[in-house]
């Protein structure tokens, strides 16, 4: 419930709202599990989960994801970053959306 109040807090830009109840989340140790997304590839499941830069080949994954990213903008793909909760920059946006766990 504390997450889903949150996230309609961001999409009305109400960023003070939002802070609030992730404070009395905090306050009240309630903890959002991070987002995970899973793959396989020759027999063997890949997982990744947000922020996390452990997987073996995370380097070379985030090299293609931008050379991907640049051939997408070359070809007139626009991100729609309606969707990012954050508070930051369009930039920040474009660039949380290219290395979402679901795209890695």
């Amino acid at each position: 419930v504390y997450v889903k109040l949150s996230n309609i807090f961001a999409v009305g830009n109400m960023w003070d709202d939002k802070a609030k109840v992730r404070k009395m989340m905090e306050n009240n140790r309630v903890q959002k599990d991070p987002g995970c997304s899973c793959i396989e590839v020759n027999n063997q499941v890949h997982e990744f989960i947000v922020d996390d830069t452990s997987h073996p080949e995370m380097k070379e994954i985030h090299v293609e994801l931008k050379r991907l990213s640049q051939q997408m903008a070359e070809a007139g793909y626009v991100s729609d970053t309606r969707f990012v909760l954050h508070d930051v920059e369009d930039e920040e946006k474009e660039s949380t959306l290219c290395y979402h766990s679901e795209k890695l």
